[in-house]
């Protein structure tokens, strides 16, 4: 650890004393095939789709060039910002590659754990769907500290956990 003194960060005029509360706005999901994906977050979330988008801001195609589709799926508090950036951009990246860690979803029961798990192998074996990664569901694993979870892929290879923490409140 250096020995400079450190120095203290003035806020700026007007910044609240308590931080912000964050909350995730949305998860946005680049895919391949609009269409299935839209389907895939229908089927498995219950999401439904609140708007599209075929046009785009230059700021938007100058940073996803080739941007094309875009809909916005909404399943209870959760926001999928589902876009596809055309036919040379939509391969989908390798099976393998992660193009996010994953996202954790939080539910209020052991119950509900499982109803997302069983829920999950439905849709999976149900051959509606095409999966990048062809991984069942992990099995639900419990931690020392009494943690449940168990995670799965969407169509487009995106790892998801869903959890229970016993005592909190989703």
């Amino acid at each position: 650890m250096s020995d400079a003194p450190m120095t203290a960060v003035m806020e700026p005029p007007g910044t609240p004393a308590e931080p912000a509360r964050l909350s995730l706005h949305h998860i946005a999901v680049q895919t391949g095939d609009l269409n299935a994906s839209i389907a895939w977050y229908r089927d498995f979330f219950g999401a439904d789709v609140m708007w599209t988008l075929d046009t785009f801001s230059e700021l938007s195609m100058e940073r996803l060039p080739g941007l094309s589709g875009l809909a916005e799926l909404v399943a209870g508090g959760l926001r999928f910002h589902v876009f596809t950036r055309g036919p040379e951009h939509g391969v989908a990246p390798p099976a393998d590659s992660n193009q996010y860690q994953h996202i954790c979803i939080e539910v209020r029961t052991p119950e509900e754990l499982r109803s997302w798990q069983a829920k999950w192998m439905s849709v999976y074996e149900s051959g509606a769907h095409s999966f990048t990664r062809r991984e069942v569901a992990t099995e639900i694993v419990v931690d020392s500290d009494g943690v449940e979870s168990f995670y799965a892929f969407d169509v487009n290879g995106l790892e998801f956990e869903f959890t229970y923490l016993p005592g909190e409140q989703a």
